[in-house]
């Protein structure tokens, strides 16, 4: 069971109160949740927690920093395939973006315009399904996450 979490946030005014609340999961509709899940599944390296043919989720490595922090992948079938740009999409960042680019698309990812011109230091892909992810580049000595 994971840990609560609890966070303190500033309202507008600067009052300061608690917030038991966090994200679970991101749902991602497929018109085959098993197969999409399979891609992500190899993609970040996660473990299959929940497999019904209409519900597949995804959870970071038991025992890893991202368990019961970073929100579960949940995969949902939904009877029509994609059909315009994601509205939110995941960033990556790797050790080595080449490397990570190049290792996703062998598992079936591809190359994407979202219109993001050259000059970016992202590269976007889309998973099998189509929805658009970024790989970003590694973070510099001094850079902050995020």
């Amino acid at each position: 069971m994971a840990p609560d979490i609890w966070w303190t946030a500033a309202t507008p005014g600067g009052q300061s109160h608690s917030m038991d609340v966090r994200i679970q999961c991101l749902c991602i509709d497929s018109p085959d949740p098993a197969k999409i899940a399979s891609f992500w599944e190899e993609a970040l390296g996660w473990r299959r927690t929940f497999d019904e043919p209409d519900e597949v989720c995804l959870e970071p490595p038991e025992g890893s920093p991202e368990d019961g922090v970073a929100p579960d992948l949940l995969f949902l079938r939904v009877p029509e395939d994609k059909a315009v740009k994601n509205r939110l999409h995941l960033d990556l960042r790797p050790k080595d973006q080449a490397a990570e680019v190049a290792r996703l698309e062998s598992l079936g990812a591809r190359r994407a315009d979202i219109g993001q011109g050259a000059e970016v230091t992202w590269i976007v892909l889309a998973d099998p399904d189509g929805n658009e992810f970024c790989v970003l580049r590694p973070l510099a000595r001094g850079d902050k996450d995020g």
